[in-house]
C-alpha cells in the first residue's frame, strides 16, 4: 500500500474535531501533551493517538525533554490545505461570475 499524498493526510487529520481544536490551541503557543489533553474527556492513550496523526502528517512537531513531550504547530503543512482551498475558491468564484453574466444576459433578452 502506498502512502497518501501529504495534502490528503492533512485533510484527513483536520477532518476530526478533536484534532482541529488541538491545531487551534497550538496556533497560540506550544503545549505539553497533558495541557493539550486537559479539555477533552478521553483517556490519555487515545488522545496521544490523535497527536500521532497530527505529527505523522506534519501538522505538529514534538520535542521530548525528560519525561515531558511538548508539541508545536508546523504551519508549513497548513499551507498545502490553504493553497488547495484558495485554488478551489478562485475556480468557483469564476464559475459564479460566468453564471451571473449568463443570467444577466438572459434577463436582458427577456428570456
Amino acid at each position: 500500500m502506498t502512502a497518501a499524498p501529504p495534502m490528503d493526510a492533512v485533510f484527513r487529520a483536520l477532518g476530526d474535531p478533536t484534532r482541529r481544536r488541538v491545531v487551534e490551541r497550538l496556533s497560540r503557543r506550544p503545549a505539553t501533551v497533558t495541557e493539550l489533553a486537559e479539555p477533552f474527556e478521553m483517556a490519555l492513550p487515545s488522545f496521544v493517538q490523535h497527536m500521532r496523526v497530527l505529527e505523522d502528517c506534519g501538522l505538529v512537531r514534538s520535542k521530548k525533554q525528560g519525561r515531558v513531550r511538548t508539541y508545536a504547530l508546523a504551519p508549513e503543512r497548513l499551507k498545502l490545505a490553504e493553497d488547495w482551498l484558495l485554488k478551489q475558491r478562485t475556480l468557483w468564484e469564476q464559475r459564479l461570475d460566468q453564471l451571473d453574466g449568463y443570467l444577466a444576459k438572459l434577463k436582458e433578452n427577456g428570456t
